[in-house]
């Protein structure tokens, strides 16, 4: 019997599109429930009563929450392709970098967006250290996973499409191939991976929105 298996995400969630790549790359066959976070479903509320957020990954009738945890989920039970590292010290290491990328670098990069004048230019230092800490665990590898796209590349595969679009919103280069080759090649070589490609949400939408969202953060500080 196949099992069953549903994500629950919303259409252009950077977390929902970690347990999306996870199991592209595992080619492992699962149906997509779209939510409206605006109008919850019944569904998501009792999966995930304490955060009611998405992604949700069921997995025949059992829930997982936290994109983080749905991913090392996948790896646990489909074993081939495996994302972590199977060396302690660096699937150890892999953890801890992931949680450094949502504590740390994206909300210093999320401070640059959503601000302007003398506050951006204070948030501008403190999203260039986290991003520099990055290109240092780049060095010598296409990945930070090695020569193939690991736990660590999804976590942080935000970055290769998101950064594009907050840049372009605010006119403002955070990431270049000056400042940061190895980050810039990287977020070059995993959004052009064929399984990672057809992934990404429509670009026009995604600006679309966070254009929006900028504009009502300026709007709230004035």
């Amino acid at each position: 019997m196949a099992d069953e298996l549903k994500l629950f995400r919303t259409w252009s969630s950077r977390y929902g599109l970690r347990a999306v790549h996870a199991l592209k790359i595992k080619g492992i066959d699962y149906e997509t429930v779209f939510e409206d976070l605006k109008n919850k479903s019944a569904a998501l509320l009792e999966y995930n009563p304490i955060h009611k957020k998405v992604p949700v990954l069921l997995h025949n009738g059992k829930p997982i929450c936290e994109s983080l945890v749905i991913l090392e989920y996948i790896d646990e039970v489909w074993k081939h392709s495996p994302l972590l590292p199977q060396d302690p010290y660096e699937k150890s290491m892999a953890r801890f970098r992931a949680k450094f990328g949502d504590e740390k670098v994206m909300p210093s990069i999320w401070s640059v967006f959503v601000s302007q004048g003398k506050e951006q230019e204070e948030a501008i230092p403190q999203a260039v250290a986290n991003l520099k800490f990055l290109e240092e665990q780049l060095k010598g590898k296409k990945h930070f996973g090695g020569e193939t796209i690991g736990y660590l590349d999804i976590a942080l595969g935000w970055m290769a499409n998101l950064i594009s679009l907050l840049e372009e919103i605010i006119d403002l280069k955070l990431v270049d191939a000056e400042k940061f080759p190895l980050l810039s090649a990287w977020m070059n070589n995993f959004s052009d991976d064929p399984v990672i490609k057809e992934c990404w949400p429509p670009r026009d939408k995604m600006i679309e929105k966070f254009k929006a969202m900028h504009a009502q953060y300026l709007k709230q500080a004035a």
